[in-house]
């Protein structure tokens, strides 16, 4: 299939093709075409013919007329006449032709011109070449002449930035109206406009039609059809409608148009404008850095805009440029360049260098290693380029850190950039894209996906989609005909595949999902949690009505025993997000400075699969409190309490290449976003730190003020109701003979949750060792006998000082 922006290629003439290239032929339509008798003739159309037909490219003479050249047989099983109108269902959309007879009367061929195609077709360039289609996939259809036409025309400038002369508007609408003369259309479709009569013109999309058409019918633009120019697009508006070509910025992508358009204009100034740039005095940008995590789609953001731009891309990757022997590398790629250069001469060129840092990282002291000598040589050949040359250099990097920094200066790669890892909405995008060729189930909501994939890249997403599709090959054996796949297949996935962000990450941990209910009492604990943690993702819009900014850090206090760690573990999996727990083990490190970099390492990704929550268990060992003599001015702990302080003020702080983007899509899709998706974006971009302490008094005063912890939650002793709902609550699932929960719960003073567990589980230990396993409940006696053996946790001497430390604590802090 050939498309309009498909011109550097080569066109190939089907087998029995023959003729001159014309704009019109006899079976073009207008006067002589065959009047098309209705749907009755669809009704003639052999029930269950299912004959393969090879799509081929259309006949020279055949461009740009709309037929659709088959065999005879297929035409009478289809009941067509000579030039009826019929729709052909391709991957991705469909195209509407007339039916016309192969010159060679060859059968099992399907010769198709696609000058009027659905957008979906636009978005995937040449497809379809060498598919076999069934005779079920073409639909013959009803025609009526068309009284009037609404269209858009979309214009774009020529390859290098020339426009052609402007058209008045009534030269344009006879230009139109010979485009459009004597073919079948309907609204929302799109003619290209390969043979437009002034350069410029992309395509025409058809608006509206009078008469309405039914779902069977098309129209035909005969001469007497009235036409009127309902709006005039460039070919970046008709791209931000989501109808653009499939070069990848659009719908190809899935999210990373925003991205595409200061890529564009990078590359577009010096390649299109370079005349224009010399005439104000300004020199051209000749190198772009990409910057990025792994997997957001860098090279696959490039390879999309040199094809928009129709430049040449020249691919470099560490594996050929890298030499065995002395100078080999720098020969290499001093060859590189020369290629570059050479191709520029009659083309503007790109050159790309993937994963740099491999190649071109920070010099040594020393500058004796290879890797200095290459980086020399890279400096010396960006330095080389003169001022006409027409030949960009874009890299691309994952840790831009390990770059020499002679790299980054102004002059050689003086842009950057940074692709963050993607929004709420654009991984809804994204996973339009993936899925849109999947059988999904009408149960499958992009909508919640989107949400409940914080920190997944597309790499991510398209092997989420792909293990979501396995899990129906599991489920299905071998018969997977006629099956979809459904949202517990993705919920199932999303259990397999995480966050390549997370994949060894420290502090990843992996619990059972903890519910609310498990845990008994503490109601204005949870409350206390609800509102920092949950409000903020439900209610955005009343936390930006009244100003209140979200909650930073939340400092659970409270004896051992008394579910601070489960009341954390509740709130993340009531809290669609990233969890991550450290401790001292994972922190502390015998080499210097280590800790702090590890530290550093956390929260960086913690903020890359923002919305997260980062829990410090026992904070009071790894941090502790500073003091005035300078003894302890080295200590480790005193680096890493720094570090976390640092860290914690640039919480909520969204990464670059992710501002820009809300900020474009805000702007772009300010009607196309729900109200409440749109404050989750803006909002809901901080990393919550959870800690939990039963010694606040050794923490410093700097972590206790508020902008860091901004929350400090006592978790008291368990009272004697909170008991009694804590022994419901373990013995839930444990059958009971004659046992009084309240007088149990009476008889526990002193005791935490931890406490009543084991009481729990030492007392059904013990009904199996009187009665043996065949015991069918624990009795009254069995709790009591337990009771006499076990003893409190907490004693009146250490609950009366819990209670005077955190009163003392929260006089201090208020």
């Amino acid at each position: 299939m050939a498309f309009p922006w498909d011109r550097h290629g080569t066109e190939t003439e089907a087998p029995g093709s023959g003729g001159r290239p014309g704009l019109r032929g006899p079976g073009r339509g207008g006067a002589g075409r065959p009047r098309v008798q209705g749907r009755a003739v669809a009704s003639r159309r052999v029930s269950g013919a299912m004959v393969a037909l090879l799509l081929l490219p259309p006949e020279a003479g055949d461009r740009a007329s709309q037929r659709c050249r088959l065999g005879p047989r297929a035409l009478a099983a289809l009941g067509l006449g000579l030039g009826s109108p019929l729709r052909v269902c391709l991957p991705g959309g469909s195209a509407l032709c007339s039916a016309w007879p192969r010159r060679d009367q060859a059968e099992g061929f399907l010769q198709l011109d696609t000058t009027c195609v659905s957008p979906g077709l636009l978005e995937r360039p040449g497809p379809g070449r060498g598919l076999r289609l069934s005779l079920g996939q073409l639909e013959p259809l009803s025609s009526v002449k068309l009284r009037r036409v609404r269209v858009r025309t979309v214009q774009v400038p020529g390859p290098w930035g020339e426009v052609g002369p402007a058209v008045p508007a009534d030269a344009e609408l006879l230009l139109l109206k010979e485009l459009l003369r004597g073919l079948f259309l309907r609204p929302a479709f799109v003619v290209t406009a390969e043979a437009a009569a002034w350069p410029g013109l992309f395509l025409v999309e058809v608006a509206a039609v009078e008469p309405e058409l039914c779902p069977g019918g098309a129209g035909l633009m005969g001469p007497g059809t009235q036409l009127e120019v309902a709006e005039r697009l460039n070919l970046d508006q008709f791209r931000a409608r989501g109808r653009g070509p499939g070069l990848g910025l659009g719908l190809g992508l899935g999210g990373l148009q925003h991205s595409a358009a200061p890529l564009r204009e990078m590359l577009n100034l010096p390649l299109r404008f370079p005349q224009t740039l010399r005439r104000l005095g300004l020199s051209c940008p000749r190198g772009l850095l990409l910057l990025g995590p792994p997997g957001v789609g860098k090279t696959a953001l490039l390879r999309a805009v040199a094809h928009d731009l129709a430049a040449p891309l020249i691919l470099a990757s560490p594996a050929t440029l890298r030499g065995s022997r002395p100078g080999d590398s720098e020969q290499r790629l001093r060859r590189l360049f020369a290629q570059a250069q050479a191709r520029a001469r009659a083309k503007p060129c790109i050159l790309f260098i993937d994963d740099i840092e491999s190649l071109f990282p920070r010099r040594a002291a020393a500058g004796s290693r290879p890797e200095d000598r290459l980086v020399a040589q890279l400096l010396t050949l960006m330095d080389g380029l003169t001022p006409r040359s027409r030949l960009v250099v874009v890299a691309a990097s994952n840790c831009p850190e390990a770059l020499d920094p002679a790299l980054r200066r102004p002059g050689r790669f003086d842009r950057e950039i940074l692709i963050g890892v993607p929004t709420m909405s654009q991984r809804q995008s994204i996973l339009k894209v993936v899925t849109s060729s999947m059988p999904l189930r009408a149960d499958v909501d992009l909508s919640w996906l989107a949400e409940a994939t914080s920190g997944y890249v597309g790499a991510d997403l398209t092997a989420l989609c792909r293990e979501a599709a396995l899990q129906l090959v599991r489920r299905s054996s071998q018969d997977t005909a006629n099956k979809e796949i459904t949202f517990a297949d993705f919920c199932e996935a999303i259990k397999i595949v995480q966050p390549s962000c997370l994949r060894s990450s420290i502090g990843l941990t992996d619990f059972k999902p903890v519910h609310w209910n498990q845990i008994g009492g503490l109601d204005q604990v949870k409350l206390k949690l609800k509102q920092s943690i949950q409000w903020p993702v439900l209610y955005p819009q009343a936390f930006e009505r009244m100003g209140v900014t979200p909650t930073r850090g939340i400092l659970l206090c409270g004896p051992p025993g008394c579910a601070k760690t489960t009341l954390v573990k509740a709130a993340a999996s009531s809290y669609r997000c990233s969890f991550l727990s450290i401790s001292g083990a994972d922190l502390f490190s015998p080499f210097v400075g280590d800790s702090e970099k590890i530290l550093a390492q956390v929260f960086k990704q913690a903020r890359a699969a923002a919305p997260s929550i980062l829990f410090l268990d026992e904070i009071d060992s790894i941090f502790g409190s500073r003091s005035f003599d300078g003894a302890n001015g080295r200590s480790v702990k005193e680096r890493v309490l720094s570090v976390l302080l640092n860290e914690m003020d640039g919480i909520g702080q969204p990464l670059i290449g992710r501002r820009i983007s809300e900020r474009n899509m805000l702007a772009s899709e300010a009607n196309q976003v729900e109200p409440t998706k749109k404050f989750q974006e803006v909002c809901n971009k901080n990393v919550i730190v959870v800690a939990a302490t039963n010694r606040p008094d050794l923490l410093d005063d700097a972590l206790l003020r508020p902008g860091r912890f901004d929350q400090i939650i006592l978790v008291p002793s368990p009272d004697e109701k909170t008991r009694l709902s804590i022994l419901r609550i373990c013995t839930s699932k444990t059958p009971l003979d004659d046992v009084s929960l309240e007088g149990l719960a009476a008889e526990t003073a002193g005791f935490t949750g931890a406490d009543i567990q084991n009481l729990c589980k030492e007392a059904a230990l013990l009904a199996l060792q009187e009665n043996g396993l065949d015991a069918a409940a624990v009795k009254h006696e069995h709790f009591l006998k337990c009771l006499q053996s076990l003893k409190p946790s907490l004693s009146g001497q250490q609950l009366h000082f819990y209670h005077h430390l955190f009163s003392t604590v929260t006089q201090e802090i208020t």
